[in-house]
């Protein structure tokens, strides 16, 4: 009788069956978010040449998160995910710290990974939005050098309830109230619905060392304040949940906001006049009828009267201008001006007046923006 040589004694010796990484379940919730942020905005996954995702990285726990998790479709090869770390260079190491998120991104498998060095400037604004306008400045050019065609940025649930809360202690209107959008052209925020405790624990799973910023926990700035200080008290004092419902409500009113935003660019395009030939002359000028202002719900009239400042090329005007423009409409007091930012002044015409070098606009309010030269 002869022996099977693939089998020792009775039985047959088999290898042990691969054990499988159990898939964390926040890392999959975060991998989903980033699946359905892309269909939403109508990036299909595959074909010859997948679409390019870039992912916007500070090394930080949230954007490192992001990364691992957008690996998976890249690894897949759904689509082709790159990075772009931006080193603002406002602490001491910056550029070693954006070295080694360079590092952390390539071991994931992402490509290309681009570090870019920004100067935030020092006047003209406040150090957060400096750093914000350069940081943007800088993902745009990137966009723009890679033909990418789309960015995600790692914003979660509790910066988004931060950002409901700034948005109260200015006494901001409904769309500053509704926080971040999940989209802003090319920019996608995948991880609104998700809390930062998930991030660090994809972080902790998937064996990364995050940086965590020290600006974060910088009672100087007030959203540092708000995290640090203002939200705990709250959750402390109202109960567990309160960053949720400041989410629940940012989506509520983020959808407000949109529709009254498109019904006033309706409206404004409908009564916008133009200014009588030979107006002007010193700067661009617009018309808006009174009569059909006045018959408007204060949440369109309002937007209108910021359309029209926008459309010379003048800033977001304060609830307070706002109101000051609005009252040129009652006919009680002052035909104005009223001085908007930006250069652009609002007064009502006396009857049989006209505008600069035209003809009479008694019955309408004129909007004007002076000349830079």
């Amino acid at each position: 009788m002869h022996e099977n040589p693939g089998i020792s004694g009775t039985a047959a010796v088999r290898p042990a069956p691969r054990v499988r990484k159990r898939l964390l379940p926040t890392l999959g919730d975060a991998r989903n978010s980033i699946r359905d942020a892309l269909r939403d905005a109508g990036l299909a996954p595959g074909g010859d040449q997948p679409p390019l995702i870039l992912v916007a990285c500070s090394g930080g726990p949230d954007s490192l998160a992001l990364a691992e998790a957008a690996s998976f479709f890249s690894r897949r090869g759904d689509y082709r995910v790159g990075a772009v770390v931006v080193d603002h260079g406002l602490q001491e190491g910056s550029a070693a710290v954006a070295e080694r998120t360079r590092q952390k991104l390539e071991a994931m498998g992402l490509a290309p990974v681009l570090v870019r060095q920004v100067t935030v400037p020092t006047s003209g604004m406040g150090p957060e939005a400096a750093a914000r306008t350069v940081r943007y400045a800088a993902l745009d050019a990137a966009v723009e050098e890679l033909h990418a065609d789309a960015v995600l940025l790692g914003h979660t649930l509790d910066d988004q309830a931060e950002q409901v809360l700034l948005g109260l202690m200015r006494g901001s209107g409904t769309r500053s109230l509704a926080g971040m959008p999940a989209v802003r052209g090319k920019y996608l925020r995948p991880f609104l619905g998700l809390r930062r405790e998930a991030t660090l624990e994809i972080c902790e799973h998937a064996g990364l060392d995050p940086w965590h910023d020290p600006s974060n926990r910088d009672s100087a700035y007030a959203r540092s304040r708000v995290r640090t200080e203002v939200l705990p008290f709250l959750e402390e004092k109202l109960g567990p949940g309160i960053a949720e419902a400041l989410f629940r409500s940012s989506r509520i009113l983020s959808a407000d906001a949109d529709y009254l935003d498109e019904k006033a660019a309706r409206t404004f395009e409908k009564l916008r006049l133009d200014p009588p030939a030979g107006s002007g002359a010193e700067g661009a000028e617009l018309l808006l009828p009174e009569a059909p202002l006045r018959d408007l719900p204060a949440a369109l009239r309002q937007r209108v009267l910021a359309l029209a400042a926008l459309a010379l090329g003048g800033a977001q005007p304060s609830y307070e201008r706002l109101a000051a423009v609005e009252s040129l409409l009652r006919r009680t007091g002052s035909a104005g001006p009223v001085q908007l930012v930006g250069k652009v002044s609002v007064y009502r015409q006396p009857r049989g007046k006209a505008v600069h070098h035209g003809g009479s606009s008694y019955g309408n309010l004129v909007f004007r923006k002076k000349s830079s030269t």
